[in-house]
């Protein structure tokens, strides 16, 4: 399908989003070219894919990966930025976003890829809808080796709230499209949390933010407990109640509001921790 895409964009034959895709890349040498076959494989293309190289320390086996794409895929608009220094994806998403031109943005993970028509949909949709400036969607785990399963027929979306989502996330960062016009960004260094907390003072600020239930977007690894910077649950933990308290600080939340938080936040980690610690149990065993 890539070389076809090329040919139809040489061609002038094929229709374009005004979407921007960062992906932010470190030492994902391993699983990028599944990501990014993932965005050429749209049937409503991006205009750009942009490479984010978050100064990943692998002998160049992460940027070799990335120029390979590039010239793969030479009939497209693809970028890469290679950062001076490590700061985590935030930090690697916002250099992205500066360096972005389309009037919207959307991201993936170097280990996550999307379903064929999530841009085409989501845009569409977005584009309907423009007093939304974030839209996210459902996402399917594929970790058992389970194929791609049919789309509903039917978009169903719902306004998330923000007491929606201060109780859960709602929105993967694999499934979000937002309005590159938006003035917030993710705090830079903050590794953990860092979307949960930029997705939240949106909402908190009073801008619509809308969940389409269409699982347009697919993991390879568990939620949680298995690789990755969710892997690190203690850590993970951490920076949810980083993102709470930032959030009391810039009065989005009150200060109960924030104890409120705090104790339920805990209760979310030790049923994490439980299960992460049932898989071991289980491998144990078996």
């Amino acid at each position: 399908m890539g070389a076809t895409l090329k040919d139809q964009s040489k061609s002038g034959s094929i229709e374009f989003a005004p979407v921007s895709v960062i992906i932010p890349c470190y030492r994902c040498a391993d699983t990028i070219q599944r990501a990014v076959d993932s965005v050429v494989a749209q049937t409503l293309p991006p205009q750009e894919i942009i490479l984010v190289d978050d100064f990943s320390n692998d002998k160049k086996k992460t940027l070799n990966a990335l120029n390979r794409l590039q010239h793969e895929y030479q009939g497209l608009n693809i970028k890469i930025l290679c950062l001076e220094n490590n700061s985590g994806p935030g930090s690697a998403r916002n250099a992205g976003w500066h360096a972005s031109t389309q009037l919207y943005l959307a991201f993936l993970d170097a280990d996550d890829s999307w379903h064929p028509k999530k841009l085409e949909i989501q845009y569409q949709w977005m584009a309907a809808h423009s007093n939304v400036v974030l839209s996210g969607h459902s996402s399917v785990s594929l970790t058992m080796g389970a194929s791609m399963q049919d789309l509903p027929e039917k978009l169903v979306s719902h306004r998330v709230t923000r007491n929606d989502l201060l109780i859960s996330n709602r929105f993967p960062t694999r499934s979000v499209m937002l309005k590159r016009e938006l003035s917030f960004r993710f705090i830079p260094g903050k590794r953990y949390s860092e979307d949960y907390l930029l997705w939240l003072t949106v909402v908190c600020s009073n801008q619509d933010a809308t969940f389409l239930k269409m699982p347009m977007a697919y993991s390879y690894k568990k939620e949680f407990g298995d690789g990755g910077l969710s892997g690190d649950l203690w850590k993970f933990q951490q920076g949810e109640l980083d993102t709470y308290k930032r959030l009391c600080k810039n009065n989005y939340i009150s200060f109960f509001a924030l104890i409120f938080l705090y104790i339920f936040s805990f209760l979310k980690f030790f049923r994490r921790w439980s299960i992460v610690q049932w898989r071991v149990l289980g491998n144990d065993i078996f």
